[in-house]
């Protein structure tokens, strides 16, 4: 197994603040995607998700409402766990990309007209979790030593160096 990889991905420096952070973006996003999803949170499920994204020209929109919901319901739940932090984020950061161009630009900034503010500070929070990780109290730590462990003998160092 590459142990530098590993530290790549699951390795973080980050502290509380990514704790802080990752906590309630993860929670928003889980929550917007069980409304695509399941149809939770008075949300339309796959079915009327997936109907109205066809009709702003996202095809198919069944599959489109099943990525986007999965990557935000899964993806958030991730976030809250600090599991697999940086790729989750990443996912999510694309997901709030397509959301401000696909359905917000057009509605301009702000949120009482639909546009994309919301969808920006989402976009926000998650590049800047998948640029510094899962920092403390993330599953990824735990990971990361178990990972380390298993690998080739490469022995790392609590700042994510290997030796």
């Amino acid at each position: 197994m590459n142990t530098q990889l590993i530290n790549k991905v699951l390795n973080s420096n980050a502290g509380l603040g990514a704790l802080a952070l990752r906590v309630p973006v993860g929670a928003i996003l889980a929550a917007h995607g069980a409304q695509k999803l399941f149809g939770w949170f008075g949300g339309y499920g796959l079915e009327g998700t997936g109907q109205w994204m066809a009709s702003i020209g996202l095809e198919p929109g069944y599959l489109m409402a099943l990525l986007a919901g999965s990557a935000e319901f899964f993806g958030g739940l991730a976030l809250v766990l600090g599991l697999l932090t940086r790729p989750a984020a990443a996912v999510s950061a694309v997901t709030m990309l397509v959301a401000i161009f696909s359905a917000h630009i057009s509605n301009g900034f702000f949120l009482s007209n639909n546009g994309f503010e919301y969808a920006l500070a989402l976009f926000g929070a998650t590049l800047a979790l998948a640029i510094q990780g899962g920092g403390a109290y993330a599953v990824d730590n735990g990971l990361r030593s178990i990972l380390a462990e298993g690998s080739n003998g490469d022995a790392v160092l609590p700042a994510g160096r290997a030796a």
